[in-house]
Parts: structure tokens; C-alpha cells; sequence
């Protein structure tokens, strides 16, 4: 990756990159079906500081393995950092975590940029796959997660398989995934006036459409912005445009 430095330090591992007012990018269950390089690559010329850190999904106990402990795990990173008026930029899980995080510390959360966030509705998240050690099976639900096959990758589905035929990750992985539902946002959203902007995949079958207008119908602030032919993961299926409507986004709210 260009001009971006992967670094260790104090318990964090992270990426991060440029100068100017701080992003930080929060991956899903899996970091290889969230892919956030092309954004990660661009907003450093764009005048911003991006911060990538590793949720500790696989790392932490059993019992830490939630939503919340994730939000205050970025919070003790961006305090760590010394770091104020961030914007969280999150995938999936990812966005369930900004979601959990602009509600604990409000005053310490600038604004969001959900894409195909949890937080209102569970649905392939709590997949058991049933047939893991089936590599065919794991490489079809994988591609079912893009609008295009093609996104799915060799190096993603065998991330994936790797991940689900790991019974300590497939633990932490159904921890997760009951955390999230337990974690339900319906309540909280209409107490959050932070900019928050939705871009959803039209086709997206992991977090369906209706949850982004849902989303979009409960949080006071917020501004949906689909996008065609595209499934769970805008950032990955279509990077340039993604980058685009969310530089865009950032202008129009002087962020």
C-alpha cells in the first residue's frame, strides 16, 4: 500500500496514513470481505489522516468477544492517539461498532459513514455454515455477499474458509454474532443527531435494502446513497465511486 505505514504499539495493531482531520475505518466479521485499500490509498490526498486498526475479534477473551467492548477498544485507541472529532468510517460489524461508539461517546464522535451495517438486523452474520469443510459451499456463500462473483477472490474465500474452519474462530465468530443481536440500535438511533451517511448496495443480501431505509427513517441526521449493482460491500465492489460519494459527503457537511 502506498504512503501507509502498518503499525504495533501499546496493544493496537493499525494502518494508517496522511495528515489533516482524522477517519478511522472499522473492517466486519472478516477483514477480507470488507476491503477498505483503494479508500485507505486515496483520503491521505484528499487532506485526511486515516486510521485502519484490527478489531481484536479473534485476540480477546470469549467474554469481550461483543460489540461493545469493540466500541470502547476504539475508544481507548483514538484516546491513545490523542485524536478528537473523528469520523468513523464502518463496514458490516464495523458500522455496528461506530454505531455503538457514537452512542457511549458522543462528544468523541464527529460523524458516521455506514455501508451495509449491522445494528438493526441479523442475518448472515449468525450463519453456522453448516457445511464449512465443503470448500465449493464457503466459495458460493462468499460470492453471494457481492453483487459480482468476481469480487470474491481466491485470497478472500480462502480467508473465509480458513476463518470458519477454525473452531476457536468459529466461536468467537457466533459470540460475535449473538453480541449484534443483543446490541439491537432501534432505540438508540433517534437520540443520535450526528452526520451520518448510508451508502448501501441495492442488491445487497446480507444487510437488504430495507435496513438502510430503516436506518435512514430512524436517525435524524442521516442521507442514503445507494448504489446499482452492488451487493454488501461498496468500498470493494465499487472503490472509485465509493471514494467519490463519500469525499463528496464529507464537503457538503465540512467535515
Amino acid at each position: 500500500m502506498s504512503n501507509l505505514n502498518y503499525v504495533e504499539d501499546n496493544g493496537f495493531k493499525y494502518t494508517h496514513g496522511g495528515k489533516g482531520n482524522p477517519i478511522i475505518v472499522l473492517h466486519g466479521l472478516m477483514g477480507g470481505l470488507g476491503n477498505f485499500k483503494k479508500f485507505l490509498e486515496k483520503f491521505p490526498s484528499l487532506g485526511y489522516q486515516v486510521f485502519m486498526p484490527e478489531l481484536p475479534i479473534y485476540s480477546s477473551s470469549l467474554l469481550d468477544t461483543n460489540v461493545k467492548f469493540f466500541a470502547k477498544y476504539i475508544n481507548n485507541f483514538i484516546n491513545f492517539l490523542g485524536l478528537k472529532n473523528v469520523i468513523l468510517v464502518g463496514n458490516s460489524l464495523g458500522g455496528h461498532v461506530a454505531l455503538v461508539h457514537a452512542k457511549l461517546f458522543p462528544s468523541q464522535t464527529k460523524a458516521l459513514v455506514l455501508t451495509g451495517s449491522s445494528g438493526l438486523y441479523e442475518n448472515a452474520m449468525g450463519d453456522t455454515y453448516p457445511r464449512r469443510g465443503d470448500y465449493e459451499f464457503i466459495k458460493k456463500k462468499t460470492q453471494d455477499v457481492f453483487y459480482s462473483p468476481d469480487v470474491a477472490t481466491k485470497e478472500v474465500v480462502d480467508e473465509v474458509f480458513e476463518s470458519v474452519n477454525d473452531r476457536k474462530k468459529v466461536l468467537k465468530i457466533l459470540a460475535v454474532a449473538k453480541s449484534a443481536i443483543r446490541h439491537n440500535m432501534a432505540k438508540d438511533l433517534p437520540k443520535m443527531n450526528i452526520p451520518t451517511a448510508l451508502v448501501w448496495g441495492k442488491n445487497d443480501g446480507v444487510t437488504p435494502p430495507d435496513v438502510a431505509k430503516e436506518f435512514d427513517k430512524l436517525l435524524p441526521n442521516s442521507k442514503l446513497i445507494w448504489f446499482d449493482k452492488c451487493g454488501h460491500a461498496p468500498m470493494m465492489e465499487h472503490p472509485e465511486k465509493f471514494n467519490d460519494t463519500v469525499y463528496k459527503w464529507f464537503i457538503e457537511n465540512k467535515l
